[in-house]
C-alpha cells in the first residue's frame, strides 16, 4: 500500500478511500534480523510481505466487526504428546499476535511469553498441568475479557464444595451478608456481618495472589471481581476461618456443601426503573435489567425529574444508542475502535464512533453515573456515551477496563476469548488496563456494608442534593 496523502492510498494498482491506521501492535522487524535469517531468507521474507495474499482468507474469517478462526481443528482437550502441546502454544501465540489489539499492553513482552512458556509446554505430563499451562498463557494477556473454560481447573484447582454463606468484598476482606439453609439443616457458626480475614491460613490478598497465576483481568480490581466468588470453595469437607466478630477474633471450622445441597431464597425481582423520592425529583434506572422497549416508557415517566440516577455496576442489555437519542442534545464522538485489516494480519485501523442526534427535547436534569469493577465492556463504553450530557457526573470506583468486542475460539479444544477491538476515548486515551475514572471516587467499606448501606448510591444523592 503506498500512501499519497492522509486521505488516499494506492493499494494493487488502485486507489482507494485510506484507513488511518494503528501501528503499536505491528512490527516486522524480526524478519530482518540478520542473526536469525540470512540474506536470501530475509529477501524472501520481505517479498512475501509486499506480495502477500490478499483475498478471503483460509485460517480466518470476518462477520460483523470481529474476526473469528477457522479450519484448523485442535486435538482436544487431552495431553497427547509434548509436540501437540507445543502446537497449542503457537496457535493461541499468534492468536494474540496478530489479532489482540491490545497486546503492547500486556505487562510481560510478549516476545518473552513465548520464550518463558515454551519450556513449560515441553514439561507438561498430564491433563491437569496441560489445562493450567494453557491458563498462565492466556493469563499472559493482561485482559479482563479472556477465560479458559477447564472444568478440571475448576472442580481439583478451586473446589467443588462450598460453605453456604453469601458475603461481599471490601477492603482486602469479606463481609458476610448472608447465611443460607442446607439440606441436613444445620445451623451455620457463622452470622450476618462476621468479617473474614483469613481462610486456611491465608489472608484474603494471599489468597488473591494465589488465584492471580490462573485467573486473567485487565488490572487488580478486575482480578478481585473475577475471584470473589471461588473465596469459600473447596475439595475438603470443611475449612478454617478467622473472623472479626464484634471486636472480638475468632476461628471457625465451616463445614462445606456440594451446589446442589444448599438451599437459595427466591430474590424478589429488582425495578428496571423508579421514582427515588416521593417528590418524584429523582429517577433511578437499573442497567443491568432495563430493555430497549422499556426506555419510552421510562423516559415518558422520568424525564421531568430534576435528576436520573444511571446504575451501571452491571452489565446493559444494548440499550447504549437508543438511549442516547434521549439524552444527548446532538450527535457526539463518544469512542474510537480499531479494527483488524483482514488484508494484512497485525494492523489495525481506526474509526471514530458518533452516537445521538440533534434533540434540542433532551434530557435537562443531572446524569449520574454508577459505576465500579463490574462495569465492562458494554458497560463501560454505555457510561463513556451518558458522559457526553452536559450535566453527566460518574461517581463509584474504576472500572473494569476491559473494552471492545469479543473473540471467542478454542484452544485446545477449551473455550477461551479475548478482546477483539482496540476501544479508546476520542482523543487515543485508552480505557483497557486503566478503566474509566469516575469524577467522584468512592467504595464500598466493610462498616457500609455491614450496615446495609448503599454508599456508592449515597454519595450519588449526596451529590445531587449539594451539587458536590
Amino acid at each position: 500500500m503506498i500512501k499519497i496523502n492522509s486521505t488516499f492510498y494506492i493499494q494493487n494498482g488502485l486507489i482507494v478511500l485510506g484507513k488511518v491506521y494503528f501501528r503499536k501492535n505491528f512490527d516486522l522487524n524480526w524478519i530482518k534480523d540478520e542473526k536469525v535469517f540470512t540474506t536470501d531468507v530475509i529477501k524472501r521474507l520481505q517479498f512475501i510481505e509486499e506480495n502477500r495474499y490478499i483475498d478471503e482468507p483460509y485460517y480466518f474469517g470476518k462477520g460483523g466487526r470481529k474476526i473469528f478462526f477457522r479450519n484448523d481443528d485442535s486435538y482436544g482437550s487431552k495431553f497427547i504428546s509434548k509436540q501437540i502441546a507445543l502446537l497449542e502454544l503457537f496457535r493461541y501465540w499468534n492468536f494474540v499476535e496478530y489479532f489482540f489489539p491490545y497486546k503492547y499492553e500486556t505487562d510481560q513482552n510478549w516476545n518473552d511469553v513465548l520464550k518463558e512458556m515454551i519450556p513449560k509446554f515441553i514439561n507438561i505430563n498430564n491433563d491437569t498441568n496441560y489445562h493450567l499451562t494453557l491458563a498462565e498463557l492466556v493469563t499472559k494477556i493482561d485482559d479482563s475479557h479472556a477465560f479458559l473454560f477447564s472444568p478440571l481447573i475448576s472442580l481439583n484447582q478451586y473446589g467443588r464444595r462450598k460453605v453456604p454463606a453469601d458475603y461481599s468484598y471490601a477492603e482486602g476482606k469479606l463481609i458476610v451478608t448472608k447465611i443460607n439453609s442446607t439440606i441436613d439443616k444445620q445451623e451455620s457458626t457463622l452470622k450476618t456481618g462476621d468479617i473474614i480475614y483469613d481462610i486456611n491460613n491465608k489472608t484474603i490478598p494471599q489468597m488473591v495472589n494465589g488465584f492471580s497465576k490462573y485467573i486473567p483481568a485487565s488490572n487488580s480490581w478486575g482480578k478481585i471481581k473475577k475471584v470473589k466468588n471461588l473465596f469459600l470453595f473447596s475439595n475438603n469437607d470443611s475449612i478454617e476461618v478467622k473472623v472479626q466478630r464484634d471486636g472480638q477474633n475468632m476461628v471457625f471450622k465451616l463445614k462445606t456443601y456440594l451446589p446442589r445441597d444448599i438451599m437459595y431464597e427466591r430474590q424478589k425481582a429488582p425495578e428496571k426503573w423508579k421514582y427515588y423520592d416521593q417528590e418524584k425529583k429523582i429517577g433511578y434506572v437499573n442497567m443491568g435489567i432495563i430493555e430497549r422497549e422499556d426506555l419510552d416508557e421510562m423516559y415518558q415517566n422520568l424525564k421531568t425529574t430534576e435528576s436520573i440516577i444511571f446504575d451501571l455496576r452491571n452489565y446493559p442489555r444494548q440499550t447504549i444508542r437508543p438511549l442516547s437519542l434521549l439524552f444527548l442534545p446532538e450527535t457526539a464522538i463518544y469512542y474510537e475502535f480499531n479494527f483488524p485489516e483482514t488484508t494484512y494480519p497485525g494492523l489495525f485501523y481506526s474509526r471514530k464512533n458518533s452516537i445521538g442526534r440533534k434533540n434540542s427535547e433532551y434530557y435537562k436534569g443531572n446524569v449520574v453515573v454508577l459505576i465500579d469493577e463490574n462495569t465492562q465492556s458494554q458497560a463501560e463504553t454505555t457510561a463513556m456515551m451518558l458522559k457526553q450530557h452536559p450535566k453527566a457526573k460518574t461517581i463509584g470506583s474504576y472500572s473494569s477496563g476491559a473494552n471492545g468486542d469479543v473473540i471467542r475460539f478454542k484452544i485446545a479444544g477449551l473455550e477461551t476469548s479475548f478482546t477483539g477491538l482496540g476501544a479508546y476515548y476520542p482523543d487515543g486515551r485508552e480505557t483497557q488496563r486503566i478503566g474509566i475514572i469516575p469524577d467522584i471516587i468512592i467504595k464500598p467499606t466493610l462498616e457500609g456494608i455491614k450496615s446495609g448501606k448503599d454508599e456508592v448510591l449515597e454519595r450519588a444523592l449526596e451529590y445531587i442534593k449539594t451539587g458536590h
